[in-house]
Order: structure tokens, then C-alpha cells, then sequence
């Protein structure tokens, strides 16, 4: 009786073993097998069937992990203290090296994101790190892409997401963009009356040329001002306005006159 209980328990150890042995890997999933301790090679996916006691394996993920970088205490290179945060999108491309080469290749990978956030950030003044974030983000993700390729992991993208500056700081950049909007308007209204004053020299230049144009120009500046409701108006005469009628008294020939 007890070997026929003990022929019994065979088939349900032999499945209990064949259950154990079996691995199903998805998709984006490869298993890192490894045989009495040493690396054997990479399965998968799909139905993986292992050697119970002799062969164990790890999981890799292959997707794109999106790894939120914690907000870091940066300081530029114009002595500005900022807190910045981002985003860095990598993935495993060799999950061998991924499992080999670092204990933790999630908690390396973000570990180094937030010392290079800090290194390439504080090597840039506050100004490029506000209107160069392409740049910047181009720059850490090709540092972080050298830095993790002996770990078999490609990082295809390092976004910026916020700078954060103190009350103080923000009050020194808003007089700052202030005084900048007041310079440019000033250069603006200087540019303006230079170039008004090259016009009015020009029109003297064609007037001082034609004393016709000169006397019919003051006699429309007397019917504007005519025009307007005034009381008493003093208006000087230029004696060079009567010149021209003096000189044909005089019998002398006025300037134009062919002799």
C-alpha cells in the first residue's frame, strides 16, 4: 500500500516540476538565464522552459521607461540658485549588460540623470537656462547616453520640465526685463528723431533752393494758423519773403530773372 501511495506521488512531483521550469515571456519582455551562476544567454519571448535547481533567469523589461529626475539644488555659472527638475526617456537595448554589468540599472540610470542634470546646468548662466532648453536637453541626453551604453541601455530623450527661482530672483529679472523694454523704447525715439531731423534738413535744402516754394510754404503755414481759434496772432515775416519784389523796384534783377 505505501508503494503504490508512493507511485502515486510521482506524476504530481513531475508536474509540480515541468510547472516550475516553465516561463512565459511577453513581448517586450527577454530573460537573462543563467546556468549553475554563469550566463548562459537571453530567451525569449514567448514559452520558456528552464532546468529546476540548475537554471534561474531574470526579466527585462524592453519598453521605454519614463523616469521623472526629482528637482535638483542647481547652482549656474552667475552664482544663481535654482531648483530644477526633468524627464529622461531611455530603454534596455542589451539586457545582458543591463543585468550584468549594474546591480540596478533603473536606480543607476536615475542616480547619474541627477548628477549630470547638475554638472552641465551649473556650467551655463541663468539666461542660457532659460532660453536654451533644446540645447541643454540635446547636451545631457549625449553625457547620459555615453555614461549608460557599457550598461546596454540607449537614452533617447532628456526634456527640461521646470526652473525654479526664488521670490527674490524673480523680482530682479522682472526689473530687468523692465529697464530693457524702457531702453529699447528710448532707442526707438532717438532713431525716430534722427531720422525726422534728416527729413527736415532735406526739405530745407529743396527749400532754401526755390524761394517760390519757400513763400508759397509760408503762406500755407498762415492759413493753418488762421484756421485755428486764436485770439491774436504774432507771426514774424522773413524779409527775405519781399526781396525779390525790392530788387524789381529797384530795377535790380531779382534771382531767377534771366539777364
Amino acid at each position: 500500500m505505501y508503494w503504490e501511495i508512493g507511485y502515486g506521488f510521482i506524476p504530481i512531483v513531475l508536474l509540480m516540476l515541468v510547472a516550475s521550469s516553465l516561463r512565459i515571456l511577453r513581448e517586450y519582455q527577454r530573460g537573462v538565464v543563467f546556468q549553475l551562476g554563469r550566463f548562459w544567454k537571453v530567451k525569449g519571448p514567448g514559452l520558456v522552459l528552464l532546468i529546476p535547481g540548475i537554471q534561474q533567469m531574470v526579466r527585462v523589461d524592453l519598453r521605454t521607461v519614463v523616469m521623472d529626475v526629482p528637482p535638483q539644488d542647481v547652482i549656474t555659472r552667475d552664482n544663481v540658485s535654482v531648483k530644477v527638475n526633468a524627464v529622461v526617456y531611455f530603454r534596455v537595448m542589451d539586457p545582458q549588460r543591463a543585468v550584468i554589468q549594474v546591480e540596478d540599472f533603473l536606480m543607476a540610470t536615475s542616480q547619474l540623470a541627477q548628477t549630470t542634470l547638475r554638472a552641465i546646468l551649473g556650467k551655463h548662466e541663468l539666461d542660457q537656462l532659460l532660453a536654451e532648453r533644446e540645447k541643454l536637453n540635446l547636451a545631457i541626453q549625449q553625457v547620459l547616453d555615453v555614461q549608460t551604453d557599457a550598461w546596454g541601455i540607449k537614452v533617447a530623450n532628456v526634456e527640461i520640465k521646470h526652473v525654479d527661482l526664488n521670490e527674490t530672483m524673480v523680482r530682479a529679472i522682472a526689473r530687468q526685463a523692465e529697464a530693457e523694454r524702457e531702453r529699447r523704447a528710448k532707442v526707438i525715439h532717438a532713431e525716430g528723431e534722427l531720422q525726422a531731423s534728416e527729413k527736415l534738413l532735406q526739405a530745407a535744402q529743396k527749400l532754401a533752393q526755390a524761394p517760390e516754394a519757400m513763400q508759397l510754404r509760408y503762406l500755407q503755414t498762415l492759413t493753418q494758423v488762421a484756421g485755428e481759434k486764436s485770439s491774436t496772432i504774432v507771426f514774424p515775416v522773413p524779409i527775405d519773403l519781399f526781396k525779390p519784389a525790392v530788387d524789381r523796384l529797384m530795377g535790380r534783377p531779382a534771382p531767377g530773372d534771366q539777364g
